[in-house]
């Protein structure tokens, strides 16, 4: 399963088209593109190159609770959403420091700078940490995941809890077509952070088991995309041991699917690699809602992958 993945890099290697993007770093990319990964036959974390399950399994949870703050994130060091939150800090009012302008594609490209960025960085987050004000104004990131899965705004003024209601139907009637849950607000999409990538996801009941499929409107193949394959995985994992199915597919279906200019020597050092056996996903069976789960209840097994490939991360 794990050659569909490679599958697409070595596909935008070769015939992406040329793109400039939001970041000014540039792409290659494809329009339209869909990989299916069977979840009965091992859990789908890729093993040509190291990826970190543990920050995995603490940011889905984190959009389970429905929170939008960084500082659980920061408590199960977990570092992957700072710069988003930093950005916002270092555009405000109430930032002092040296100047950051610039500072996501600065600090990839100029070494002193980002030494600088790198401290400035640290400081924020142990102040989102230790000052609940401060974390409540700059560690928000607004309605992204958590918020649209949990507390969707309705015109009305009431919110709409999306996963609960889901994993409802999908007890009650598991032949509906309608087992969906989407993160593409239109109206929060100015206020957010980053507007949502993994935009939209679908589960589907047949033969006892529970299968999942996501539309993902962008996907960074080399540094996100093995993220949501596990990620989401992980979630159809969770459901199906809380509504007392088996797994089926994972289905992830991507529309602009793209390497960064600078990720294309590591994409190309990841197809070099051999592909080898996927791990076991172990789950505490003593929790029986998705709702209760904590970090420690989820682990996986038998996972020997190849060394983890650094990449700059495009803000």
């Amino acid at each position: 399963m794990e050659k569909e993945y490679l599958a697409l890099g070595k596909r935008v290697l070769e015939t992406g088209n040329v793109k400039t993007d939001r970041t000014g770093t540039g792409t290659k990319s494809i329009f339209g593109h869909q990989m299916r990964f069977d979840l009965s036959k091992g859990f789908p974390l890729l093993t040509t190159k190291r990826v970190p399950f543990g920050l995995i399994k603490s940011e889905l949870l984190w959009f389970i609770k429905g929170d939008t703050n960084i500082r659980y994130l920061l408590e199960h060091n977990n570092h992957i959403w700072d710069e988003w939150a930093f950005e916002r800090f270092v555009k405000s009012a109430d930032y002092s420091g040296p100047d950051m302008t610039n500072f996501g594609r600065r600090a990839v490209t100029d070494a002193d700078f980002n030494e600088i960025y790198q401290v400035e960085l640290k400081k924020f987050c142990e102040r989102v940490l230790t000052d609940d004000d401060f974390a409540k104004t700059y560690g928000e990131l607004g309605n992204i995941y958590g918020s649209q899965w949990r507390h969707w705004k309705t015109t009305q003024g009431e919110t709409i809890d999306q996963l609960k209601d889901v994993i409802q139907m999908i007890k009650e009637t598991p032949d509906s077509r309608r087992l969906i849950v989407s993160a593409w607000n239109p109206e929060d999409v100015p206020s957010m952070a980053l507007p949502p990538c993994h935009s939209m996801f679908q589960f589907y009941v047949a033969d006892g088991k529970l299968s999942c499929q996501l539309y993902q409107r962008s996907g960074d193949i080399f540094l996100g995309v093995p993220f949501n394959i596990a990620s989401y995985a992980l979630l159809t994992h969770l459901i199906a041991h809380e509504v007392g199915l088996k797994v089926g597919d994972f289905v992830h279906t991507i529309g602009d699917a793209h390497l960064y200019s600078n990720h294309m020597d590591q994409m190309n050092l990841q197809l070099s690699r051999s592909i080898r056996e996927f791990p076991t996903l172990q789950l505490n069976q003593e929790k029986t809602s998705i709702f209760d789960f904590d970090v420690a209840d989820i682990q996986i097994e038998d996972y020997n992958p190849h060394p983890a490939i650094k990449a700059p991360i495009a803000v």
